[in-house]
């Protein structure tokens, strides 16, 4: 199979927004250090409407939001940010980050079966092989990572939300109109979830939406979940979901644990034993086999 320019741009595009989503584990947890869960999510989405509103003026890609197309934004905006972000924020404040990102990387396992039933989506044997693939991966990955960890089942549930979450927002992401850019689709998502998410705000964190001090790092943690997780990576995803359809797209996410392992190896130092260098190559193998054949939609 030749990969044509196009092809390679696509695929560049979501494995750097899976790139910047395993990093958000990691950030999103130091910035918990100073902010409630809803302050953090608030904060991010108000910063986030704001560069995306500076981006598409000064680049022109700005277009006004239809009255007629309203309602699939606010649905959009229901599943994400507002459920996933607070199935994934609260999760992980009950959750370590890597088995978090585990839980996550799930998301291709129920994506063709959603994908299929709302959107028609075909997916080949090879497709379901490569699933298979990625997923036997992740587990070799992070397994010897959890085996002392202390699981919570209330956080695990709340993972799953954001995992159904994801699925639901993907989906209806195929519905929104080709008249809309990736960046006026994520900057309308982030500022109509405000809707959701200032009112939880005033319910659960206010009147203390800070955990005493406010430190420098998770004031830096914030800025580069918005920038990279809530903006960028948001907007490159988006991009992708319409070039390659929900359940290819979604495989991707294997790598985010897979990601998380790397980046804790070159970064913190952290050991990566011969099974999980494995279970690296086998989750990037499935990811080979999962596109070798092109949906039809």
């Amino acid at each position: 199979m030749k990969l044509n320019k196009f092809k390679f741009k696509t695929y560049l595009y979501i494995v750097t927004a899976m790139i910047c989503w395993s990093f958000s584990f990691i950030w999103t947890q130091t910035a918990l250090e100073s902010f409630q869960p809803v302050t953090l999510i608030t904060l991010r989405l108000i910063l986030a409407s704001i560069f995306l509103y500076i981006f598409a003026k000064l680049t022109r890609k700005f277009k006004k939001l239809e009255k007629q197309d309203l309602k699939i934004f606010l649905l959009l905006a229901f599943f994400e940010p507002f459920l996933y972000y607070v199935g994934e924020t609260y999760g992980l404040t009950l959750v370590e980050p890597t088995l978090a990102s585990v839980i996550v990387s799930t998301i291709p396992v129920f994506a063709p079966v959603f994908a299929f039933i709302f959107l028609r989506e075909k997916i080949s044997m090879l497709n379901f092989i490569g699933i298979a693939f990625s997923i036997f991966g992740v587990y070799l990955v992070v397994y010897q990572q959890n085996e002392s960890s202390d699981t919570d089942i209330k956080g695990i549930l709340l993972l799953l939300l954001a995992v159904f979450s994801a699925i639901c927002y993907s989906i209806i992401l195929r519905k929104i109109p080709e008249k809309y850019s990736a960046t006026n689709i994520v900057m309308y998502q982030s500022l109509l979830s405000l809707i959701y998410f200032i009112p939880t705000f005033l319910l659960v964190d206010y009147p203390t939406p800070v955990h005493g001090e406010i430190s420098f790092a998770s004031v830096q943690a914030l800025l580069l979940l918005t920038i990279f997780a809530s903006v960028m990576a948001f907007v490159l995803f988006a991009d992708s979901v319409r070039v390659i359809g929900v359940a290819r797209a979604q495989i991707f996410v294997n790598l985010i644990p897979v990601f998380t392992a790397v980046f804790s190896w070159i970064l913190l130092q952290e050991q990566l034993n011969s099974m999980q260098w494995l279970g690296i190559a086998v989750v990037i193998a499935g990811l080979f086999i999962s596109q070798r054949r092109k949906s039809k939609v």
